[in-house]
């Protein structure tokens, strides 16, 4: 009898699934038929891609408004992320030290002032502020003048012990020292303009007053640290414009190589210096000179004695405002420098080892599996980085509840937005209709190396989060068109 009533039972039900409304079957049938389709198309533009053959490219795609997977390919593959590291180093910061967490910069001094003249030291003092200018040092100084100080007797030093002296993350190679993306990265340094390129100059070189003769240069900031060896020729109109910037390795000294034909325009180069701590130094002691301070004694290098009283300081903008152009000009020197001031928040040391560590204690609330990623820096610099597209689309929907979400997603290049600072590194890209202002995610570049992970509104109305990590090409410009072409399917089809 139990039998016979389970068998009544089931045809009733089969019955009862037969006579469903079709328009509700036919309903679900098709949503089913439209995501495989999506999918096997998507599969297809990846796989018949000539540009990814012999490469490795991990996908993957989810609804933010539940983290579901909605596509991924090789997405539990480690690869190497590029710039796409600053999303774990900016959330982390945001965090831990907050939004509004500023840099200080002080001035110190020991000893008395005495008719006008301090009989001690005058100390500078940096706690990693990136933003430092020409015209902050310059404010630092008109304090120490109202402070009732003309002469200083004894020496200008300079404090940078607010982190350790290692300059450069362990993989950094040594061609990229010079450029301005391999900045060093000091508690204090100096920046050439409002991109805030710390730790650089600009060099501008313009065609002399006739060919034959030498080319001219500038730089920017004026500093004396620097030594230019300029070798560039002016050539007549028509000739070659190609130019050589090159800083020799622990020294200040740039060599400029080429020829700029008479008539051109100028040519201009960001270039690394060595030690920033004495960039900065010099760009104090010229501000006091400005002021008429006359300093008597040496500059050198050591920490505040604790005797030391404060008279000026200049703090930084606020890192809500900092994230803006690390994120979307992609700012390796800034986002080392809040690895290292993750580290000595949380570890009171300001290193590369300590801020990983921060960053490896506290992703997994995130959604990250630390036991599965290798994080060697906190700009991506590093071609050992390993991260999975799958987890870092887990990562960007996971913060999406944080009280400091809106600002991280500010701070995200814009596709399209052509003004520097909404636009970043997506300025020129993704034009289309379906793409335009509709996209916001960190790009990210080595040789051989393309990535792009962050946010996708598309015309489904949908809100994704996507990373594209494509490693192993020959030509990483081709791979920038790739991403281009998935995210924007992506917008389309969804």
């Amino acid at each position: 009898m139990k039998r016979f009533s389970q068998f009544i039972f089931l045809q009733v039900c089969m019955v009862f699934i037969l006579f469903l409304p079709f328009s509700m079957k036919d309903e679900q049938l098709t949503a089913r038929t439209d995501q495989t389709e999506w999918m096997t198309a998507l599969d297809k533009l990846i796989r018949t891609s000539p540009d990814l053959d012999g490469a490795i490219s991990g996908i993957s795609v989810r609804d933010t408004s539940d983290t579901s997977l909605l596509y991924e390919h090789q997405a539990d593959i480690r690869l190497t992320p590029a710039s796409n590291m600053k999303l774990f180093t900016s959330a982390i910061a945001l965090d831990i030290l907050g939004e509004k967490h500023t840099f200080p910069t002080d001035i110190w001094m020991d000893g008395s002032i005495r008719k006008k003249a301090l009989n001690g030291n005058l100390y500078l003092r940096g706690t990693g502020d990136p933003t430092l200018l020409e015209q902050d040092f310059a404010a630092l100084a008109k304090q120490v003048k109202k402070a009732g100080i003309h002469t200083i007797s004894g020496h200008l030093v300079a404090d940078d012990t607010w982190f350790d002296d290692t300059r450069h993350s362990i993989d950094l190679p040594w061609s990229d020292e010079d450029q301005y993306y391999g900045a060093q990265i000091s508690a204090l340094t100096a920046s050439p303009n409002r991109d805030y390129d710390a730790g650089t100059i600009i060099v501008e070189v313009k065609p002399g007053k006739k060919a034959g003769h030498k080319a001219t240069y500038h730089i920017t900031p004026n500093t004396d640290i620097v030594h230019v060896v300029n070798k560039v020729k002016t050539v007549p109109d028509g000739r070659q414009k190609k130019i050589s910037f090159k800083r020799s390795h622990g020294t200040n000294e740039i060599t400029l190589t080429g020829t700029i034909p008479l008539n051109a325009s100028s040519v201009r180069q960001w270039v690394a210096l060595w030690e920033p701590t004495n960039y900065a130094l010099d760009l104090m002691k010229r501000a006091l000179k400005s002021e008429g301070i006359q300093v008597k004694g040496q500059v050198k290098t050591k920490q505040i004695p604790k005797k030391a009283k404060k008279i000026a300081v200049h703090s930084s903008i606020p890192l809500s405002e900092l994230l803006v152009p690390m994120m979307k000009l992609s700012n390796n020197t800034h986002a080392d420098i809040l690895l290292k001031e993750l580290g000595k928040k949380v570890k009171n040391k300001g290193s590369f080892e300590e801020g990983l560590d921060v960053l490896n204690e506290r992703l997994p609330a995130f959604g990250i599996n630390t036991a599965r990623t290798v994080l060697r820096d906190g700009s991506g610099i590093s071609p050992m980085n390993l991260v999975s597209a799958n987890q870092l689309t887990l990562f960007l929907t996971k913060i999406q509840k944080e009280k400091w979400f809106n600002t991280y997603l500010d701070a995200l290049p814009l596709a399209g937005a052509s003004d520097r600072m909404i636009g970043g590194t997506l300025r020129n890209r993704l034009k289309g209709p379906a793409t335009l202002g509709k996209v916001r995610a960190k790009t990210g570049s080595l040789t051989t190396v393309s990535t792009l992970s962050g946010y996708i509104e598309t015309q489904g109305g949908k809100t994704l989060a996507f990373s594209i990590l494509l490693n192993h090409l020959v030509d990483d410009e081709k791979g920038k068109e790739i991403e281009d072409q998935i995210v924007s399917f992506l917008a389309e089809n969804l």
